[in-house]
């Protein structure tokens, strides 16, 4: 009996210490917040349309809350280890955007008044750099030359103010403001990302890109692509489909390797960026059983790609040939993911509908696991002659397109 009433005392002391501990943390947690070390942003991740549940799952991972979905973008929250992340980690978004305010701007006192209220000293250093760039659409304020003097010029009245001076040097670090009205609706937003996260940093030595690198991410995602995959290209060109179908499958993040412009930024730690980073450089998954194949009738652009693969840590697994499409042979287990040459690229649309139909014949010839293939093609089906299993449109750009999906 009085072992039992021991181990009875000794229960509820764990339990009394498990929520002291809880609750501790949860004040500790609420104090960092108050006093502005951990912060809560709303942030936006804009996309490919087509892309957003790719993008959507991606941003689920990175341990980020209240997401919200629309055409285009990704709506979500998070602290400063979230925007460190999403930047590091993202591979199908185009950029991160901090969002500032919004408000309705139909004449342009109130979209004054409204970039007025934001705190600008808390976000702009004295000799910040500032550009103001955005869009419009479907708003009464269309003139987005005239909406872009507005904010910048209710932006420096405020710094004024706030700094207690009448000079704005702008000769420090950039801070990019951006925004966005839709339908008399005003978004104002700080970019932290600066160069498109499209730029991993590994297409260097390469011209314009067909397919850029975000898109190609999504279009490896939505193959399902793994670290035991085989993964072929019959016109690989400069490799960017391989490149990031083997950075996924060793769970490489693209942006590892890069800075971003909220590097700079006095509200971030910079250990948040060197922790985060770590974590990434931490998860790698090297030597494991992926495999990719490039192949491609120009010698030049093969030699840029094998650069790009090489700047992109991935050259191990990922090969390339000159070879013609007719001479393409893949492995029954391998998957097909590819960009043909179509319209301007090749300039000759007969040409490009030719090469389809030979594709179709070596892949009825040497079947495999799945194929995809994305194309502006309107008739691809027409010559490809089979009915895919599955079709998805995407944007390239702003060129339509869709992604066909043979199982």
């Amino acid at each position: 009996m009085h072992n039992y009433h021991n181990k009875k005392c000794n229960i509820y002391k764990f339990i009394h210490l498990f929520v002291c501990i809880i609750f501790n943390n949860i004040i500790y947690y609420y104090k960092l917040t108050r006093e502005g070390i951990f912060m809560e942003y709303t942030l936006i991740a804009p996309c490919y349309f087509g892309t957003e549940s790719v993008l959507n799952y991606e941003i689920k991972k990175l341990g980020a809350h209240d997401i919200d979905v629309s055409d285009g973008r990704i709506i979500f929250k998070g602290d400063e280890h979230i925007i460190a992340r999403a930047n590091i980690n993202l591979r199908t978004a185009e950029r991160v955007l901090i969002l500032l305010a919004e408000f309705k701007a139909t004449t342009f006192d109130e979209l004054f008044d409204g970039v007025s209220k934001i705190d600008w000293k808390r976000i702009l250093p004295l000799n910040a750099e500032f550009p103001v760039k955005g869009s419009s659409l479907s708003s009464v304020l269309s003139s987005v030359p005239a909406c872009q003097k507005i904010i910048k010029k209710s932006i420096v009245e405020k710094l004024r103010k706030q700094y207690k001076t009448t000079i704005l040097s702008e000769d420090g670090d950039l801070y990019k403001i951006r925004f966005s009205i839709r339908k008399d609706v005003c978004q104002i937003m700080l970019d932290t990302s600066g160069d498109g996260l499209h730029k991993r940093g590994y297409r260097r030595h390469s011209g314009e890109a067909p397919i850029k690198e975000t898109l190609a991410a999504a279009i490896v995602d939505l193959a399902r692509i793994r670290d035991y995959d085989t993964v072929q290209d019959p016109f690989c060109g400069s490799g960017t489909l391989l490149i990031e179908a083997a950075q996924k499958a060793m769970n490489i993040a693209p942006g590892m390797n890069r800075k971003f412009a909220a590097e700079k930024y006095d509200f971030i730690p910079k250990e948040v960026w060197a922790e985060e980073r770590a974590k990434a450089k931490a998860a790698v998954r090297a030597d494991n059983g992926f495999a990719a194949y490039g192949f491609d009738i120009d010698p030049l652009v093969l030699e840029t790609a094998r650069k790009n693969a090489e700047k992109a840590g991935v050259a191990k697994y990922v090969k390339f040939f000159e070879a013609d499409v007719k001479k393409f042979s893949p492995s029954p287990d391998s998957t097909v993911i590819t960009n043909p040459p179509y319209g301007e690229r090749l300039g000759d649309i007969e040409q490009a509908a030719r090469l389809e139909e030979i594709l179709s014949k070596r892949l009825k010839e040497n079947p495999v696991k799945s194929a995809y293939i994305i194309t502006s093609d309107g008739e691809f089906e027409s010559h490809f002659g089979k009915k895919r299993s599955k079709r998805r449109k995407l944007y390239n750009g702003m060129i339509p397109c869709q992604l066909y999906m043979y199982y």
